[in-house]
């Protein structure tokens, strides 16, 4: 009649088939007994487990006002008076809207934080439980020590998950602005309307954060309001991508064509326009013409061989696909998710794997002609006098080719690789204008297909200039 608490079991996943055995053969069993299992979201978690439970789930709450209703939701009458000081009060608050503002972030996607960070409550209660141990420890006559307090939210508490180098001075600019003698002022704020209350008990504060915004404008969090446009973009998307995944999948469409049928038209039309292979041996030869060991040569190999994969993929792909529509092979489920997403205009995951982003199946296959044309064009006339940069696996790495020739080049003067740096100057030059590559005596490359996201560029003066939100 006991409860039996399994946790992290996406760690174990060979387990549970073992569990879901011995609890479905188990001839008797005690009415009071429970079994808990606690696990990230998994796409190997056993299906039949998954549908014999009750499944709850424990999402961060959406906005501040949810966050922070949570937050204090939680927090007891002697949690609040467990310090007499008088900063105890506004800290607890401070941390909790460090913390709601952090799990916020996370919805803007890159916009919010370069890595998706897994903040939770036990972050929060550390945090806490410092802030409360260090106010106990504290003399009064020198106060609170801000560069500790800073230090372990920033660094330790919150910061001890961060790994990127940005995302770790965002970190640190919430907590040097929000955190220190003057957040016990008047005019603090931490976002116009958005103050520390002064309260007495845990209603007191309830009652403040039932006052605050259901919906949060971006700038709450330093972000540009365009922020917004992206996060409800995604989200509409999201749920949009969800619905369609959700649609019968029935073959029968009332008398029009079948699903089999339009995906078998489409993968025919797909395969004649899919350009051929590179043949190693030519493009070994055509390298070796223009210098293998050159970086912007080997660099060019390295895109040609990853282009390479991605067609074998496709032509592999739709070719079974074919086959198993006929009949003459059996549909796997990878093949049934080519199909599927296929007829719904998307890219299919096998594909999507080893390849780049795009809108719809159409723009991501016209992206595939025109990345293997530039490389082709390049392999068959010679190196470019621009480069589509967006249009490379790895930008950065061209970057970093470009500057081992510019510096083998500059060796009698001297030049080290670890001391050349990037200097990025945008022309008035359209496309059409660019006949040769820039001069010998500046060097370096042109390059287009850069954009923008949240700024415009000014041409006539060349500069940034604000973007106004989009309607």
């Amino acid at each position: 009649g006991g409860w039996l608490l399994l946790q992290n079991c996406h760690l174990g996943l060979e387990f549970l088939s073992e569990l879901m055995d011995t609890i479905a053969t188990t001839e008797s069993m005690s009415e009071g007994f429970r079994t808990w299992i606690t696990t990230e979201a998994h796409s190997e978690f056993p299906i039949n487990l998954l549908q014999s439970s009750i499944k709850f789930t424990n999402e961060p709450p959406q906005g501040v006002k949810a966050g922070l209703k949570r937050t204090y939701s939680a927090i007891t009458q002697d949690h609040l008076e467990v310090s007499n000081m008088p900063q105890w009060k506004p800290l607890l608050y401070a941390v909790a809207f460090l913390h709601t503002t952090v799990q916020e972030r996370r919805k803007f996607g890159p916009l919010g934080w370069n890595i998706p960070y897994e903040f939770n409550q036990a972050d929060f209660t550390a945090s806490v439980q410092f802030i409360q141990n260090h106010l106990d420890d504290m003399d009064i006559k020198r106060g609170v020590n801000w560069s500790c307090v800073r230090y372990m939210l920033g660094e330790v508490q919150y910061g001890g998950r961060v790994t990127d180098d940005l995302d770790k001075a965002l970190l640190n600019t919430y907590t040097r602005v929000w955190f220190g003698e003057h957040m016990f002022s008047e005019k603090f704020c931490f976002y116009n309307d958005y103050i520390i209350p002064k309260g007495k008990t845990v209603e007191d504060y309830l009652q403040y954060i039932e006052q605050l915004p259901v919906i949060d404008t971006p700038k709450v969090f330093g972000l540009h309001p365009n922020a917004d446009i992206t996060y409800q973009t995604n989200l509409a998307n999201e749920t949009l991508s969800t619905i369609v995944n959700i649609q019968p999948k029935d073959s029968s469409t009332g008398g029009r064509e079948t699903r089999e049928a339009v995906v078998q038209r489409l993968a025919n039309e797909l395969l004649e326009k899919l350009p051929p292979d590179y043949n190693p041996h030519e493009v070994k030869a055509q390298l070796l013409k223009m210098g293998a060991i050159e970086p912007i040569n080997i660099f060019l190999r390295q895109e040609i061989d990853r282009m390479q994969h991605v067609i074998s993929r496709v032509r592999t792909t739709l070719t079974d696909l074919k086959l198993a529509i006929d009949g003459t092979i059996i549909m796997s489920e990878e093949l049934q998710d080519a199909l599927d997403n296929i007829y719904d205009a998307r890219i299919p995951k096998l594909w999507f794997k080893i390849s780049w982003e795009s809108a719809t199946l159409g723009f991501w296959f016209t992206e595939l002609l025109e990345r293997n044309q530039q490389f082709s064009s390049w392999l068959k006339d010679g190196r470019p006098n621009q480069f589509w940069m967006t249009g490379f696996f790895n930008p950065q790495g061209f970057l970093t080719a470009m500057r081992q020739e510019t510096t083998r080049m500059n060796l009698a003067k001297g030049w080290a690789l670890d001391s050349v740096v990037l200097h990025n100057e945008v022309t008035k030059m359209m496309k059409e204008d660019v006949t040769g590559p820039p001069p010998a005596d500046i060097g370096g490359v042109y390059i287009y297909g850069l954009f923008l996201e949240g700024a415009g560029w000014d041409r006539r003066n060349s500069k940034l200039v604000e973007s106004p939100p989009k309607v």
